[in-house]
């Protein structure tokens, strides 16, 4: 799993003060007053004309072009997670001394001795093609139509299928408990490792190693989960870091967990006191669905939905941060900018609004809270909407050892 997390803010017209009058001098006599006076009353006294009945109404005062929106909360989020200091990021710093900076904040931070910090580290090796692989993830660089032919195929879908046959027992126990249905879980599983097959050939110790002092742009977040890959090798002994291994980005094992998510929502799932999700699945079920309950997940929600743009809407751009996914907007909002689930889609109370490059051309969707809430284990709308049609396609028919292939509409 990858990480990091994005959010939004709104206003409204002003009215115009009136101009200032300007004062006239006047002298009037006593006499004149008097007579302008009773001019005055005599006008006010006569009625004036009725209007025609024809004739035109006068027009409305305007209506402000902009009122506005009363959007939905926020869906709460776990606090962020700790990223280290300058001290170890900042690429002005020479290395030595930023390795320094690196021991002595994970020391302090999770209580780890400084001499196995630094063993550790000694054996730790910078890989160039971990930054190649990084600077090129494939929700980057592909567009919709063909990021999703890489996991809507046959064989991941009968794959997936299958993997649920296999385990059914043991998923549909942690969804009847946690309200995230098997077949996201084992969604989850396909995308990421396809199904425990492709779990990562990098050694972990030296992925974060790379990204923490190598890649600069997200420095703050991989040396902090470095100090946190220490601080799970104390938790869970286990693990062995000078042999464990992930993907580039230093996540780990069939859910691809990174370090910290490991360590916050990484789950027991079997009571046998440790948590191992490299390879033992009622761990991993339990930690992946632990992890979109803790991000929010509802019970029985809707995911998404296919939506109707009208021919003249503007391009839906979130307020505030246009890369925002939170489904903040109500449906009645939506339909006023033009947009609107189409007949027979799932409706919840917020969405958010994608357009995806897709085989026919331009698809416009809404995504709803547990949508949302499958981007926090993956940013990318792309990998999220792969996942949700992925479970739907596992779930159309019922799960078989060897499932004959299936054409499926998402």
């Amino acid at each position: 799993m990858t990480s990091e997390r994005a959010r939004a803010t709104r206003a409204g017209p002003h009215a115009t003060l009136a101009p200032m009058l300007r004062r006239a001098h006047v002298s009037l006599s006593c006499t004149a007053l008097i007579a302008l006076a009773l001019a005055a009353c005599a006008t006010q006294a006569t009625p004036p004309p009725p209007s025609p009945t024809n004739a035109p109404s006068p027009p409305a005062a305007a209506t402000p072009a902009a009122m506005p929106e009363t959007l939905l909360p926020k869906i709460p989020q776990p606090p962020e997670r700790p990223v280290a200091p300058p001290s170890v990021t900042d690429p002005a710093i020479p290395l030595a001394q930023r390795i320094d900076a690196f021991v002595d904040y994970t020391a302090q931070a999770y209580n780890v001795a400084p001499e196995t910090i630094r063993a550790a580290l000694a054996q730790a090796q910078y890989q160039q093609k971990i930054i190649d692989a990084i600077t090129r993830p494939a929700e980057a660089v592909k567009p919709w139509r063909d990021y999703r032919a890489i996991f809507m195929t046959d064989a991941r879908i009968d794959g997936g299928r299958a993997f649920y046959a296999e385990n059914r027992d043991a998923l549909d126990r942690i969804a009847a408990q946690t309200g995230v249905p098997a077949e996201y879980i084992v969604a989850i599983i396909g995308v990421e490792t396809s199904y425990g097959k492709i779990t990562g050939n990098y050694r972990v110790l030296d992925a974060l190693y790379t990204l923490a002092f190598w890649h600069p742009k997200r420095a703050p977040f991989f040396a902090g989960e470095l100090a946190q890959l220490f601080a799970l090798a104390k938790e869970e002994p286990q693990l062995d870091l000078s042999t464990l291994k992930g993907s580039y980005a230093g996540a780990m094992g069939m859910g691809q967990f990174m370090p910290s998510s490991y360590r916050n929502w990484g789950k027991d799932g079997d009571g046998d006191g440790r948590r191992d999700l490299l390879t033992h699945k009622p761990d991993v079920f339990a930690s992946i669905a632990n992890y979109f309950a803790a991000h929010g997940w509802q019970r029985g929600g809707a995911v998404v939905a296919r939506a109707e743009r009208d021919a003249g809407a503007a391009d839906f751009v979130p307020d505030g941060d246009p890369k925002a996914l939170d489904p903040i907007y109500p449906l009645a909002s939506l339909a006023r900018r033009g947009y609107r689930p189409q007949a027979g889609e799932p409706i919840a109370d917020g969405a958010i609004v994608l357009s995806l490059d897709g085989e026919l051309g331009k698809e416009t969707w809404f995504g709803y809270r547990n949508f949302y809430v499958i981007t926090r284990y993956n940013r990318s709308p792309m990998y999220a909407l792969a996942v949700h049609q992925l479970a739907q396609a596992i779930r159309a028919a019922p799960p078989v050892p060897s499932p004959a292939p299936t054409t499926t509409t998402p």
